[in-house]
């Protein structure tokens, strides 16, 4: 009987939403069978390149999106031009933030990158309603922020070995969170920044990022497998070397 019911209500979830990532983990996740079909009548999917701008800072905010695949870079911009990554988000992030009417920071696909875009109006007025929403979109808000708190630390007072395995762990923990937290086997990423996006975002030069990385092949840590391929081998030392 369980099991007709577990069916009936998984044929009852669009098609659309089957395999998201969201459905599992992300906001989707709070929403009922009901509430899941209403709001995928609004939403759409989009596809955009590594290098495409998905948001402009100081744009209007219509809309906010969940990521399904792939990795975004959030940068702010001085007035001269120059620019400063500040996070990254990975699917199932929620990309914008709510109530805002202005976006204070541009998104830009870091690699390849799906997104699933939802109304402003429709997607605040079901947080409203739903307890359980409110509190997934809260506690995402919360771990940015603690985020952004380890990542003031990480500029301010760590060397350049402790920025770059900081950032390792960081992309390591989104990648495979179980292996993280258990900090037992290997885990395989892609590193969804160039060399020089990591350089801008750790506050250091090309070469010393380059230099780091041999390092950490070198003790064994992380086995470099191509540009941008790489397996943290050890995690539990890896921790350790992010100071």
């Amino acid at each position: 009987m369980d099991h007709s019911i577990s069916q009936i209500r998984f044929l009852d979830v669009p098609v659309q939403c089957r395999n998201c990532q969201s459905r599992r983990n992300g906001m989707c996740s709070a929403l009922d069978v009901t509430q899941l079909a209403d709001l995928s009548k609004q939403t759409r999917k989009s596809r955009h390149h590594s290098g495409d701008e998905l948001v402009g800072e100081s744009t209007e905010v219509v809309g906010y999106a969940n990521v399904v695949r792939g990795v975004v870079k959030l940068s702010k911009v001085l007035d001269d031009g120059r620019q400063q990554l500040v996070g990254l988000q990975f699917a199932p992030d929620m990309l914008g933030r709510l109530y805002g009417t202005e976006h204070l920071i541009t998104a830009e696909a870091a690699s390849d990158v799906e997104l699933c875009r939802v109304p402003k109006s429709s997607l605040e007025g079901l947080v409203a309603g739903n307890p359980a929403l409110q509190q997934h979109v809260l506690r995402q808000t919360l771990r940015e922020l603690d985020e952004a708190r380890e990542w003031m630390v990480t500029l301010g007072r760590k060397s350049a070995a402790e920025r770059v395995s900081s950032l390792l762990c960081l992309i390591a923990s989104r990648a495979d969170p179980a292996r993280m937290r258990n900090q037992a086997g290997a885990v395989s990423l892609d590193l969804p920044l160039s060399r020089a996006d990591i350089a801008d975002f750790l506050g250091l030069t090309i070469e010393t990022v380059s230099r780091q990385m041999t390092k950490l092949r070198r003790d064994g840590m992380i086995r470099i497998v191509n540009h941008r391929r790489i397996e943290v081998t050890d995690l539990k030392q890896l921790r350790c070397r992010c100071g």
